[in-house]
């Protein structure tokens, strides 16, 4: 399971990108961080604004209630998202990690 942490501001999580993949998905757990393959390349912030979009789907708030709290030019990103609690967050991306 990766670590999630609540904050005052939402929820935060760690990603690990692969970018130029065949879909987007969750594809297990590296460390301690999340890995998410995404069809969109690492150019002019498309691959940022896949891992936004592909949370607001997941967790089914607005696009607006997820931000990359740091890392928005490395693979590995840290994501912060509002509007959900902790136990939220744990329980969908457990199911995720089962389903694949």
């Amino acid at each position: 399971m990766v670590p999630v942490n609540e904050t005052s501001g939402g929820v935060t999580f760690t990603v690990k990108v692969h970018p130029r993949a065949r879909k987007n998905a969750v594809t297990g757990v590296v460390g301690d961080a999340l890995k998410l393959a995404l069809t969109a390349p690492p150019l002019e912030g498309r691959a940022n604004q896949a891992v936004v979009e592909f949370f607001a789907y997941l967790f089914e708030i607005p696009r607006a209630s997820v931000t990359i709290a740091s890392g928005e030019t490395s693979r590995v990103k840290r994501i912060l998202v509002a509007g959900v609690d902790r136990k939220t967050v744990e329980q969908r991306l457990n199911a995720i990690l089962e389903d694949r």
